[in-house]
């Protein structure tokens, strides 16, 4: 990049210039800990080498009984900074290994990954991020606070730093890796998080890399995930997670010889029958050492950690409500995740996460559909289900509409304008329809775009259809006008909605510039004024840097809900989208900032 380094690390740290507000920091829930204070730290022996030669800088353990909450406005715990993760130190005479007998177990090199390129899709291109200093990348992951308000918008970060991407200068490819999956794991993407980690072989793994690791086999509900990595990480972080994966995987290998003795060991480091302890063993019991039933008691546990939720999980254990209380919302979209929850507890938490993008809309309509088979649903889940069939199936348009009004109810919450996008789309256009606002904000959140813009010439001028028409139609040749934003009749917050809509429109490059000068003094809105984030996403998109424009617009977003997204920043992350080809995103994220503002 032509910024330099200096104004580069400058930016992470004064992006929140923008102007917008930090969002709530509920308690940390990562990464798991269990009392004990971490092991005084060593230093490394050797640094690890980067992928660009660079020596990689590996972080400490976090063990604290009570986590600090992360400075830069995120819900999780973020990993400690420069401090050196202790290394093993080899005794004085190690026993004599046989390299040939050792090489007998080794994948042969052709077979081996190389942590040059790292992912699991190819929905972005491998040079997403071009020449960008890899250490001004992590610092702007580690900034990010999530969830974000903008579904579009975390779909496309998910989407990106989910993808096999060339680790950049500056920084080694196993830590590379952790911190895009750390953030997909702040998102609430649990799974596409464990893809990334899984991407790195054993053999590769940092300090760093461990630590994610862990977080995401919790996350998923799976700790038998731990169980190829628990020896090495032990040896590697002294992590006590780690330790107590000991005896569960020894346990899920049919080992109980084993188990027994290396819980027992875990347990005289730790007496009592806490909470951690006592789901390991209900782990355990899975492998065959259940020879006695674990019963799970919450009273006096006062937080939820990671390593409890993943337990609880894997094991089926209900976890009270009061507990979800104290976490981030990450936590309600890993459950939504989770196969082991029980269908009726995954309602909640699957619209929570279709609303944020981390569920499609056909995902979300799947879970309904278990519902109306299972008979053991709720009434009021059923009668959802219900709906949901007669909104896609029924013979009779006005029979589909009616059942989409009572599944939107009196104030169409956003989930379930996902949940009936493809409902919405059956509709006949009509014009007179008094749900057309609904009908095409649902048809835009799943991105059915050319669909929504076959009711163009039935929505009422100046309402919030026509504006959301104006922005998502992918084939729009028509130019706007000052007159045209002050004819935006507005729902709800007005003036906040019509300088979005300008906003939206002059980064799409639906206005001229004479007219995008005279609304956006009009209108007050500062366009113009810059600051560190607008040069530094102005220079991404300028050095067509698709993966940097979306980290420094997930900076940028850094807000609770759309209403506290400013107009000026809003203008400027759809117009750096559009600049570095995606159009989609950009036109989806300013549809979207109507509909939900």
């Amino acid at each position: 990049m032509r910024t330099s380094n200096r104004a580069l690390f400058a930016v992470a740290l004064t992006a929140m210039a923008v102007g917008v507000a930090a969002q709530d920091r509920p308690e940390s829930i990562l990464p798991p800990g269990f009392g004990d204070p971490a092991p005084a730290p060593r230093p490394a022996a050797r640094p690890t080498p980067g992928a660009s030669g660079t020596p990689t800088r590996p972080i400490a353990t976090a063990t604290a009984a009570v986590l600090p909450r992360d400075p830069a406005g995120a819900v999780v715990q973020p990993l400690p900074g420069d401090t050196p993760t202790p290394v093993p130190i080899p005794t004085a005479s190690p026993t004599p290994v046989d390299p040939k007998a050792l090489a007998a177990y080794e994948m042969p090199d052709f077979a081996r990954r190389s942590t040059a390129l790292v992912g699991v899709s190819g929905e972005m291109a491998p040079d997403a991020f071009g020449d960008a200093d890899g250490r001004y990348l992590e610092m702007l992951m580690r900034r990010t606070a999530a969830p974000l308000p903008s579904r579009w918008l975390s779909i496309a970060l998910r989407r990106t730093l989910a993808a096999r991407l060339q680790t950049p200068r500056g920084v080694d490819g196993a830590d590379y890796a952790a911190e895009r999956a750390w953030l997909l794991l702040r998102m609430g993407e649990s799974v596409a998080a464990r893809s990334v980690v899984e991407g790195v072989d054993n053999a590769d793994y940092t300090p760093k890399l461990y630590q994610v690791a862990m977080n995401a086999m919790l996350a998923t509900g799976d700790p038998a995930g731990l169980c190829p990595l628990a020896d090495a990480g032990l040896a590697t972080t002294h992590e006590a997670g780690w330790a107590l994966a000991q005896p569960i995987c020894a346990s899920l290998a049919g080992n109980a010889t084993a188990a027994r003795a290396q819980f027992a060991a875990v347990r005289r480091r730790r007496p009592g029958a806490d909470i951690d302890l006592r789901l390991a063993q209900k782990v355990m019991g899975a492998g065959g050492q259940g020879r006695q039933a674990v019963t799970i008691e919450w009273d006096g546990v006062d937080r939820l950690t990671v390593w409890r939720l993943g337990l609880a999980m894997a094991t089926g254990a209900t976890i009270p409500d009061t507990l979800y209380d104290g976490v981030g919302a990450q936590a309600t979209y890993w459950r939504a995740l989770s196969p082991s929850i029980a269908l009726g507890d995954r309602i909640a938490p699957a619209e929570a996460a279709a609303a944020q993008g981390v569920l499609s809309t056909a995902a979300l309509v799947d879970l309904y559909g278990a519902v109306a088979a299972n008979e053991d649903s709720t009434s009021a889940a059923s009668a959802t289900a219900d709906d949901l069939r007669t909104a896609y199936a029924a013979t009779d348009p006005a029979a589909r509409l009616t059942a989409l009004r009572q599944l939107w109810g009196n104030d169409a919450p956003y989930a379930r304008l996902v949940l009936t996008a493809r409902a919405a789309a059956r509709q006949p256009v009509a014009a007179g329809n008094t749900d057309v606002d609904r009908l095409v904000a649902a048809m835009l959140s799943a991105g059915l775009d050319r669909t929504a813009a076959r009711w163009a010439g039935a929505v009422p001028a100046g309402g919030d259809a026509w504006a959301m028409l104006a922005l998502a139609d992918p084939d729009a040749r028509r130019r706007f006008g000052l007159s045209d934003v002050q004819g935006y009749d507005a729902s709800g917050h007005a003036e906040e909605k019509r300088r979005l809509f300008f906003a939206g429109l002059a980064g799409l490059g639906r206005m001229g510039a004479d007219e995008i000068e005279r609304t956006a003094k009009d209108l007050d809105v500062r366009i113009g004024t810059t600051n560190s984030w607008t040069r530094a996403i102005d220079r991404a998109a300028a050095d067509g840097q698709p993966g940097t424009v979306l980290l420094l617009a997930a900076i940028g977003m850094q807000t609770p809900g759309w209403r506290g997204v400013p107009p000026a920043g809003l203008y400027r992350i759809v117009a750096a989208l559009r600049s570095v080809g995606l159009d989609g995103e950009a036109r989806m994220i300013a549809a979207e900032a109507i509909a939900r503002a």
